[in-house]
């Protein structure tokens, strides 16, 4: 192969590579990932119930700031609770 069909073919490949590598990346932090089967089963709603919210269960770890979305360390793989919820499972012991 020549140098000069090198040269072309380097091109192109940085040019596809410098337009897909950023939409993929805005494609994968557009996704909030939520673990639907046990928000069903925890009965699992984003607002409180009886003064009970995901704010003062210990199970809870705060998004960024506290009043966005945070995540629970029961529900695995799930990124988008409320620290207005509140589920079954509930704690504050």
């Amino acid at each position: 192969m020549s140098a000069n069909l090198a040269r072309r073919r380097f091109l192109r490949l940085s040019a596809a590579g410098t337009t897909f590598i950023p939409l993929a990346t805005l494609i994968g932090e557009a996704r909030a990932a939520t673990n639907q089967a046990l928000r069903v089963q925890y009965k699992y709603q984003d607002s409180p119930l009886e003064g009970k919210n995901c704010t003062s269960c210990l199970e809870f770890i705060p998004g960024s700031p506290a009043t966005a979305p945070g995540r629970c360390k029961l529900i695995p793989g799930d990124d988008e609770i409320s620290p207005n919820g509140y589920c079954t499972l509930w704690n504050t012991m």
